[in-house]
């Protein structure tokens, strides 16, 4: 049988997808239930465990393919936006879901339990999170989108609806992370890792991208010579392990687990540092355009 990688295939020795069978041995196999995260943000973790390691998150109005699910409250699923395979916290996800109609343009969007920014937010969603909206109200002068089944309200310029025309730029989507935490596995800028950042940016570009730094070094654009003379906006510098963003062909922002942030530093400067500290070498250089 044919080794698949395991971050991207859903498959155990005891239970696997039933699109695998024939590819890869368990003991039995399932269709699975596809299901959408109701959650703001949920965590995918490697076990399911509440002290297992975080691999990546589901934002809001994504949808998982379930295989199991299990009495201690956890989804063993692979989120369909990227592929990625892990455990969900079943609370986190519903077969009722509404359709989102619109995607958040802010890094950050709270959610009131009325039209009215002066009441407790309940909660907040995150860039790229889809909901469903079914209508508008306006409280003193700013008008708020409200949410499907009573759920609350966001102010309604920090969503668009999903077929609106996706980001020009995705450097500058990248940019308005500046000084946001990094966070092993987080895709939110509450917290997010390197790859993270590519990724989220990226979709608001419209462009698909894998959810890990190796994966993305294989999946996006084309290679040109690992030359800081020769980068340019949006090319992506790679490292085993590690992925940053060129504004120019001089500074490159990334989500550095070094600063503990996303930064903004001049190429050769970390290309310096992650060599002297055990990185390695620039791997690859990817130009998307």
């Amino acid at each position: 049988m044919a080794a698949l990688d395991p971050r991207l295939h859903a498959y155990r020795e005891d239970l696997a997808d039933l699109r695998l069978k024939g590819v890869v041995r368990a003991l039995r196999y399932a269709p699975g239930e596809t299901k959408r995260v109701i959650a703001d943000v949920a965590a995918i973790r490697k076990a399911p465990a509440s002290d297992a390691s975080l691999t990546s998150e589901a934002l809001r109005g994504e949808t998982v393919r379930v295989f199991e699910e299990t009495a201690e409250g956890w989804a063993w699923g692979q989120l369909e936006t990227d592929g990625y395979v892990g455990y969900f916290p079943s609370d986190a996800l519903s077969a009722n879901g509404a359709e989102p109609t619109h995607r958040i343009t802010a890094l950050h969007a709270f959610v009131y339990p009325g039209p009215d920014m002066k009441l407790p937010a309940r909660g907040g969603l995150p860039l790229s999170a889809h909901v469903a909206i079914t209508g508008e109200a306006t409280t003193r002068g700013t008008t708020y989108a409200l949410l499907a089944g009573g759920e609350g309200a966001i102010i309604a310029a920090q969503a668009v609806p999903i077929e609106a025309p996706p980001e020009a730029d995705f450097v500058a989507v990248a940019q308005r992370f500046l000084n946001a935490p990094y966070l092993w596995g987080g895709r939110t800028s509450f917290g997010l890792d390197c790859s993270a950042l590519v990724q989220l940016s990226l979709a608001e570009a419209a462009v698909s991208a894998p959810r890990d730094t190796d994966l993305q070094e294989r999946a996006l654009g084309t290679s040109v010579a690992p030359d800081a003379r020769s980068v340019h906006r949006g090319d992506l510098v790679f490292w085993r392990g590690h992925v940053g963003i060129m504004l120019d062909g001089e500074y490159m922002l990334h989500a550095s687990g070094f600063h503990a942030s996303v930064v903004i530093e001049p190429l050769v400067e970390a290309v310096a540092r992650i060599a002297e500290r055990g990185g390695g070498a620039v791997s690859s250089v990817r130009r998307l355009q």
